[in-house]
């Protein structure tokens, strides 16, 4: 694994709960994966964890930002927002909510998985 910062080794050992988790360095950040899904972002040092349509009003509600990154055309808002601010440097309060962004990584993998075309049988001729 790439070394790690200091806050991403925090943030893995806030997360500990979740279950085993491994951290990938990308585009200067770092992603947050369980199971092999990324749930979770740190950029700029701050923590953010995955979004979807079930999820999103809970963020929302709870006053958190979402990532956003910015493109040369415009800004782009991204599946990922922050964890409350009250969560944010609490292992148990932060638990519930990293696991609303696994379960959102594990909806988007199955609904990328629904979408790929399924592979035809080739039959042999006789």
């Amino acid at each position: 694994m790439a070394r790690t910062d200091s806050f991403v080794e925090y943030t893995l050992e806030l997360l500990e709960k979740v279950g085993p988790l491994q951290a990938r360095a990308m585009f200067g950040g770092w992603g947050i994966y369980a199971a092999g899904r990324m749930f979770g972002l740190i950029a700029g040092g701050q923590l953010y964890l995955k979004v979807d349509e079930v999820t999103k009003p809970d963020f929302q509600a709870a006053g958190c930002r979402p990532f956003v990154h910015d493109t040369a055309a415009r800004p782009v808002e991204m599946g990922y927002w922050t964890p409350p601010a009250d969560a944010a440097d609490d292992a148990y309060a932060l638990l519930p909510w990293a696991r609303r962004a696994v379960d959102a990584a594990n909806r988007a993998a199955l609904k990328k998985a629904a979408k790929k075309p399924r592979a035809k049988k080739r039959v042999k001729p006789s």
